[in-house]
């Protein structure tokens, strides 16, 4: 099963070994997105809607440069690192997804950045 790596314009060098998406069958597989700029530092810092708008924008990035849209996300996993925030953040969700929700889990852990108080990777189904 070949597989095309999906790297926007404009992506920064991650900060590990991997790419922002994997395109394989059909299925796009986005890496954890965190909140960060082209240099990987943390944007937005103690504002998690905001945080959150950054990662989910990112993430639509990956998905149109796939040839999708966030209609074919199927799937997110989200890592918050504090529960006090999961309200903001599902406002600002719900705006990336407004008809048909994706499935999806959602838990309270550390992140490779302090100030990131989110992280989400996703798996979209395209054409």
């Amino acid at each position: 099963m070949p597989k095309q790596a999906v790297i926007p314009a404009g992506t920064g060098t991650p900060i590990a070994p991997f790419v922002p998406g994997s395109l394989a069958d059909g299925i796009l597989y986005v890496s954890g997105t965190l909140p960060f700029d082209a240099q990987n530092n943390v944007v937005h810092v103690g504002d998690a809607a905001a945080q959150a708008r950054h990662v989910l924008t990112t993430i639509q990035g990956v998905v149109e440069a796939a040839g999708g849209s966030m209609a074919d996300v199927t799937f997110n996993m989200i890592m918050l690192t504090d529960w006090a925030n999961y309200a903001a953040i599902n406002v600002v969700y719900a705006e990336f997804f407004p008809g048909e929700k994706p499935a999806r889990y959602c838990i309270q852990c550390g992140l490779v950045k302090p100030d990131a108080l989110i992280e989400i990777a996703s798996i979209a189904h395209i054409g």
